[in-house]
């Protein structure tokens, strides 16, 4: 990727030193084996020693420069605390509270949303704590909300706990405009019948829209411009993890800040998040309205580190930092953190699909100003919207199923979010046909969203929904899917993708192209192991002229690409680096 700025060892204390050591892991794998005789294996764990791994070489040359690789991003730490395991259960630690202690009944025969609200809130006045909802059926007229951090509501497996949702959030908060205009419900892109957000942004945003004013969605509150600045920054690079402020005595170890990059009149912002060079120069943005709203681009990331002026962050840089953008670090809306929702089944009363953008409401479960939180053993029915981040970043989903009468977005990324980790998914088939006027997208991502990772994940039905906005640097890898659904996003929110896009072990059974093999689509992007497909039905076209510089490789093979999962090689690769 064609980049500008400082020397690449500034705004990095041990950069060479993290980049020889991956040289050193490539080399490794360019032979198969690690030193001591242990081999690398395909998923990017180990293989006996004196085997041979057979590595793509794409992969090998990723490793030898894994921050800055121009068509690969770096997506090792996506996910809840940079990658790290989810919190396991610790019984007799912490405060508990089990819902039917609250009133709550587990056979269906009435309301159960106050108790379980109850036993929440009084989590949260503890500064967290688990909720437990036993086997059974809980009937829910309203909202599940879970506006405290550290806060985790626990069912006993999804096979074992439903909660059965008999109202829409039409019904619930109200009926919700979109910002843009228009007759469109924002109810088919935001909110959830189990809503992890913080009380206070919660209430803010509610507020907004049962009085028609309707809001921003972000990382900021209900405004753009609802933020302080903490300090500036110096020009640093992509993939630097230690930057240079002007002023550190806002700062401190564990704080989350938010990198804030506005753009310039000639938006070379939007070119390098596209990749740069002519086609992205050539490419007219000033008619994208919809998208330059999306600027300035927001990245959450947390501090591990203060010395002197050198700030550490848990993440490195998603993008270069040059001083036409205007580098800062702010404020953000308090986030949500360390909270989650596990093992159970949310079922909403079986509707008819609304037609395409007038979804009522009936949704999953959404993360908005999350941080750090997750999703596990999760399946959600009969939904309007399956699972959603909305400004929310840093999150896992991990074991989580959209099943029943179909669904608009099973799954969607919007609103400024990053380094999120959906992983172990499933898209059912639908069980009644899909009726008409109707949409079906799949797993979706937009509005500047980056690093954001899908991984091992069947889909019985969908697409790869990338829904303009233009987001970049975003892996699916390791899925298994019927190429049978469309894409969606206005044209005034510009292109389809950035740069730095990769589809890696993507079997497609149907033998459908479209948003699968993206060589011909994405700039700076990477094609690995994609399934034999041709176009049909929806064939979309490059947004950006000229050479894409683009990578395809292990084409029509998908069996034979080493390692087999990118995420998982990546994630193996940052324990070393």
């Amino acid at each position: 990727m064609a980049t500008k700025g400082t020397d690449a060892t500034q705004g990095s204390v041990s950069r060479r030193g993290l980049l020889g050591s991956a040289v050193a892991v490539a080399a490794a794998a360019a032979t198969g084996t690690l030193s001591g005789g242990t081999a690398l294996a395909a998923g990017g764990g180990t293989i006996a020693a004196g085997g041979r791994a057979r590595f793509t070489p794409l992969w090998r040359e990723f490793a030898a420069a894994p921050f800055t690789h121009p068509q690969i991003p770096f997506i090792g730490r996506a996910g809840y605390r940079a990658g790290s395991e989810l919190p396991r259960p610790r019984p007799g630690h912490g405060f508990t509270a089990d819902v039917l202690h609250y009133g709550a009944e587990p056979d269906g025969s009435a309301d159960a949303a106050p108790a379980i609200n109850r036993a929440i809130a009084a989590a949260g006045r503890r500064g967290g704590g688990t909720v437990l909802i036993p086997e059974g059926t809980y009937r829910i007229d309203d909202v599940i909300r879970i506006g405290h951090s550290n806060v985790v509501v626990r069912g006993a497996g999804s096979g074992r706990t439903t909660l059965h949702a008999t109202k829409n959030l039409t019904e619930l908060i109200g009926v919700y405009g979109s910002r843009y205009g228009g007759d469109k419900s924002s109810w088919s892109w935001a909110g959830g019948l189990i809503w992890l957000c913080p009380e206070a942004r919660w209430t803010s945003l509610t507020d907004a829209i049962k009085a028609k004013a309707w809001p921003f969605e972000g990382w900021t509150g209900n405004r753009r411009d609802a933020w302080q600045t903490l300090t500036t920054v110096a020009p640093a690079r992509l993939g630097d993890r230690t930057i240079t402020v002007d002023d550190t005595r806002r700062l401190k170890r564990g704080a989350l800040v938010l990198l804030r990059l506005a753009d310039d009149s000639a938006h070379t912002l939007l070119e390098h998040m596209a990749g740069g060079g002519a086609g992205a120069e050539a490419y007219y943005w000033d008619d994208k309205t919809k998208l330059t709203s999306y600027v300035p681009y927001e990245w959450p990331v947390r501090i591990t580190a203060v010395h002197g002026r050198r700030v550490t962050l848990e993440r490195p840089l998603p993008l270069d930092v040059r001083p036409e953008w205007d580098p800062r670090l702010t404020t953000l809306a308090t986030p949500l953190t360390g909270s989650g929702v596990e093992g159970l089944t949310l079922e909403a009363v079986e509707t008819p699909q609304s037609p395409h953008l007038l979804d009522q409401g009936y949704n999953g479960v959404a993360f908005q100003c999350a941080y750090d939180c997750w999703a596990d053993d999760i399946t959600v029915r009969h939904v309007d919207n399956g699972f959603g981040l909305i400004g929310a970043s840093a999150c896992t989903l991990r074991r989580t199923k959209v099943a029943g009468r179909g669904s608009h977005h099973p799954y969607y990324c919007r609103e400024g979010s990053h380094d999120n980790l959906i992983e172990d998914f499933t898209i059912e088939q639908r069980t009644v046909p899909a009726p008409s006027g109707t949409q079906l997208h799949g797993i979706n991502v937009e509005g500047l969203s980056s690093h954001n990772v899908w991984s091992r994940g069947v889909m019985e039905m969908g697409t790869f929904d990338s829904h303009r906005g233009m987001p970049f640097a975003n892996v699916r890898t390791d899925i298994t899917v019927n190429n049978n659904g469309r894409h969606g996003g206005d044209a005034s929110a510009g292109p389809l993708f950035g740069a730095r896009f990769t589809h890696w072990n993507i079997r497609v059974t149907n033998g459908r192209a479209g948003l699968m093999r993206i060589d011909g689509l994405a700039p700076y992007s990477a094609t690995v192991g994609v399934s034999e497909v041709k176009e049909f039905d929806q064939t979309d076209v490059p947004d950006f002229t000229g050479d894409l510089h683009t990578r395809l490789e292990a084409y029509g093979t998908p069996q034979a690409v080493r390692p087999h999962n990118l995420h998982d090689a990546q994630r193996a690769l940052a324990r070393r680096i």
